[in-house]
């Protein structure tokens, strides 16, 4: 039987021995795809750029610290409302070791471009809120070269498909200058803001039916 890279790569993923680090040094993931033909779990984003989404795993630690690291100071406000200079350990123990694919879901987009470096260029999470499961925060950033590409939307729509099904609507805070994170979100269902603390603005989306 003919090896399918993208069964390969899945598997390695799920079993814990394919981290994020490791993915962009894999040169032969996606060659089927430099063909014009996507693997089974591919998805094309706004660009024709192939792509993939996974599972955030514990192995993805130091990856989601680098990728960090690399964010503009204007993105890394963006996601978290201040001006954040490292992720601290605690901070990553949440980001990270809190997933458990149900109640907080976190998903990586992985893109494959047929003539440039294959890697990790966003993360998207939805956390339901314990006090009340009907609601759920929602967080994706995008590295800075590939905003504006699909990359988002993806995440955003791969998140609703996963969503706990008792979850409704996303309540979550945007700058108000942040122009592409309130459409992102206004793709995902109705959305209704109100002024929140200085410059930030709290954000209801209705969510249609799971």
């Amino acid at each position: 039987m003919k090896p399918n890279p993208a069964t390969d790569l899945t598997a390695a993923r799920a079993a814990g021995r394919l981290t994020l680090r490791a993915l962009t040094a894999a040169p032969g993931a996606a060659r089927p795809s430099r063909h014009g033909h996507l693997l089974p779990g591919e998805l094309l984003l706004r660009d024709g750029t192939p792509a993939m989404i996974w599972p955030l795993l514990p192995t993805d630690a130091r990856a989601l610290r680098e990728g960090f690291r690399r964010l503009s100071p204007e993105s890394r406000r963006h996601r978290f409302l201040t001006t954040i200079g490292e992720l601290s350990d605690s901070m990553i123990r949440s980001l990270v070791d809190s997933v458990d694919g149900v109640a907080h879901i976190a998903l990586v987009l992985i893109v494959l471009p047929p003539d440039g470096q294959e890697g990790p260029v966003g993360v998207a999470r939805l956390v339901q809120d314990p006090a009340d499961p009907a609601a759920a925060d929602i967080a994706v950033t995008v590295a800075d070269d590939w905003q504006g590409r699909g990359v988002g939307t993806a995440l955003v729509s791969a998140l609703m498909q996963r969503r706990p099904a008792a979850v409704r609507r996303l309540r979550t805070a945007v700058e108000t200058g942040n122009r592409a994170s309130l459409a992102l979100l206004a793709g995902a269902g109705h959305l209704s803001s109100s002024p929140g603390h200085l410059g930030v603005l709290d954000v209801t989306v209705e969510l249609a039916a799971a």
